[in-house]
């Protein structure tokens, strides 16, 4: 027999949105200089490695504030 269960979606819960992405911001940009002082010690192939990730990290931090603000207009007009 087939149980029919209920499917409704969760409500939308953006109440701390801010907050997850300001602290995913903070340890991108931590991670980033970590690596950052890690290529003093790498090879060149490794710093190249390094460098390509910092620069997906510098691109996803800016997603990511792009995001913070989109959640502050989203804040702002449902207050």
């Amino acid at each position: 027999m087939s149980e029919k269960k209920n499917t409704r979606p969760n409500p939308d819960d953006r109440s701390d949105n801010v907050e997850k992405l300001q602290n995913m911001v903070q340890e991108t940009i931590a991670n980033l200089e970590e690596a950052h002082d890690t290529m003093e010690f790498a090879s060149g192939e490794e710093k190249e490695q390094i460098m390509e990730k910092n620069k997906r990290r510098e691109e996803a931090i800016e997603g990511m504030r792009e995001e913070i603000k989109d959640e502050h207009r989203y804040n702002n007009r449902n207050e």
